[in-house]
């Protein structure tokens, strides 16, 4: 039982994007405006998210 839940996590993580990777496009787009910028935040996945959590200002809102 063991082994089968092994298997089953390792080909979730590799198929399709990751969550990081996900978020860091919705969140430069959200602030760019380019699909330029949100390629690159999406290769950058969990590190773009934490930019922009850091440097987000206060009037920018995720809708």
């Amino acid at each position: 039982m063991l082994l089968a839940d092994v298997h089953v996590v390792e080909t979730v993580t590799r198929s399709g994007i990751g969550l990081g990777s996900a978020i860091a496009v919705v969140c430069s787009w959200q602030r760019n405006r380019s699909i330029i910028f949100a390629a690159v935040a999406g290769i950058f996945g969990w590190f773009y998210v934490l930019y922009f959590a850091l440097t987000r200002q206060p009037d920018e809102e995720l809708k």
